[in-house]
């Protein structure tokens, strides 16, 4: 297959938010994971010293939190200063300590040199309640909650500059759902009030690919609104936690821009694709597996609804698949940089994430691996590229049909500050390798960093690596060289870098 490259013909430059991650508290992400002072891997303020090492090498950009379905009945001065109350977190059904709040969060993104970013309660919450707790982090001294921060030890304002309204509120599993036109108009007074306290603040909503929905908020709410927010799991197996096989998640790769092209579609048609940007702010191919909660009919006993949670922490099922699912998508993010400025894989620690503790460490699972890939060696010029002779491949989906899917997914970039070229290649044949040949102009050594899996079952556990970097010298560049890209893998090639 001839890749072919054409100088300075170039989509845009990446924002580094598109690598961001994203905690919430359900399971052991939060209590027991990024946050555990009773470990012997804590730190003087009870963060786990493994995983921010873990996170910065992933160079985190921005974090994503409280929520999620817990957000929608979270109130946050219950979560600031020295008296915490514990309550009941009706979303996931399990007692909140209140131990893990807005200063501890602050706390977590300044120790990893990240942006906050803050969702706000729109189920039980009203806009004053959001309004209050930008107050509390933005303003300098005016206001009680301004002089609560200070009260609370924080003298210097915590500048938080991203807030969304709400979490997925259009759907009847969250705490609070409202209509779209109800939406419409919660969101636009909340905005009111967020930007009176902060006009700095940079504002996105709860949205989706349905029309009416995202009609009925942006024309409330253009005016006020600097982002959309779209969230897509892929894998549907809350209920189950019976993931897809190789052939069915490959099946998945095919869609990946599925729900970024139909709100950008929607976004030019009103004339706002300059103004407002798609910040795809919680992904991940597979869903969290949380049976009998978002459902009619609720488990009684623990058994039935909390106990099942733990199958999340078992290691095995994070194989090769989830890993090239991600490079694909992370691909599909680049190529949309003109109108995706933020994305937060959900989440970054335990449950489904990239990152997995346990009492005497971590394990860093495959999708780990490719966010250290692409925050490490791909560049933030995302340029096109072409593949005509693309080899096409049949798989069977999850609903049993055929799909055709192309073999490869490639993402190309440049640097903005040095010279250089890296590519993303991604090969989705199970079993086979795929020879390529490159056909543009460039110079110097070629480097190659990589992982695959002796089997697209391959995965990490503990004290059991199948997967891991590796690096290759390829020699000198010239047009027309050939390369040979390992089955089910994803590999990036760094030209004069």
């Amino acid at each position: 297959m001839k890749v072919y490259m054409i100088p300075f013909d170039t989509i845009g430059k990446r924002s580094p938010l598109l690598y961001g991650q994203f905690i919430e508290h359900f399971h052991r992400q939060i209590y027991g994971g990024i946050y555990d002072p009773g470990s012997d891997q804590a730190d003087e303020n009870g963060f786990r010293k493994d995983v921010l090492e873990a996170m910065r090498a992933i160079h985190v950009p921005v974090i994503r939190w409280p929520g999620g379905c817990f957000v929608s009945s979270y109130h946050w001065k219950g979560g600031v200063g020295e008296k915490r109350t514990p309550y009941f977190d009706k979303a996931w059904r399990v007692e909140e300590s209140n131990e893990f709040g807005t200063d501890e969060f602050i706390a977590l993104c300044r120790k990893l040199e990240c942006e906050p970013y803050i969702c706000t309660n729109a189920g039980t919450g009203s806009p004053e309640e959001m309004s209050d707790w930008v107050e509390y982090c933005n303003l300098e001294s005016e206001g009680q909650y301004a002089r609560l921060r200070i009260q609370n030890g924080h003298k210097e304002p915590y500048g938080v500059k991203f807030w969304s309204v709400g979490n997925e509120n259009y759907g009847s599993w969250e705490i609070g759902a409202k209509a779209s036109e109800e939406w419409g108009r919660l969101v636009k007074e909340s905005a009111k009030m967020i930007k009176h306290v902060d006009p700095t603040t940079e504002l996105t909503a709860a949205a989706l690919t349905d029309i009416h929905w995202n009609l009925e908020l942006l024309e409330n709410c253009k005016d006020f609104l600097d982002w959309i927010s779209i969230h897509q799991y892929w894998d549907h197996i809350h209920e189950t936690n019976r993931p897809a096989d190789y052939n069915q998640a490959m099946a998945f790769t095919a869609h990946t821009e599925d729900a970024i092209g139909k709100v950008r579609g929607l976004l030019m048609a009103m004339g706002l694709e300059k103004k407002i940007k798609i910040a795809f702010d919680e992904w991940n191919m597979k869903e969290w597996y949380h049976p009998n909660v978002h459902s009619i009919e609720q488990g009684v006993e623990k058994k039935d609804y909390l106990y099942p949670r733990d199958d999340n922490d078992d290691n095995s099922i994070y194989t090769m698949a989830d890993a090239v699912f991600t490079a694909c998508f992370l691909n599909a993010l680049n190529r949309n940089c003109d109108i995706v400025g933020m994305a937060n894989f959900a989440p970054v620690i335990n449950t489904r994430g990239c990152i997995y503790t346990y009492p005497e460490g971590i394990v860093l699972r495959t999708t780990y691996h490719v966010f250290y890939l692409y925050t490490n060696y791909m560049g933030d010029i995302v340029r096109n590229i072409g593949c005509p002779d693309m080899k096409r491949i049949r798989v069977v989906n999850c609903e049993g049909m055929p799909e055709e899917i192309d073999a490869l997914d490639i993402c190309a970039t440049g640097f903005s500050d040095r010279p250089g070229i890296a590519i993303a290649f991604v090969n989705k044949l199970a079993e086979e390798p795929s020879e390529i040949e490159l056909h543009f102009e460039a110079a110097g050594k070629v480097k190659g960093y990589y992982i695959c899996g002796k089997s697209v079952s391959s995965y990490n556990d503990v004290g059991n690596t199948q997967v891991e970097i590796l690096e290759e010298e390829l020699g000198d560049f010239h047009p027309g060289m050939k390369l040979c890209l390992r089955p089910h893998s994803v590999e990036i090639i760094r030209i004069g870098c």
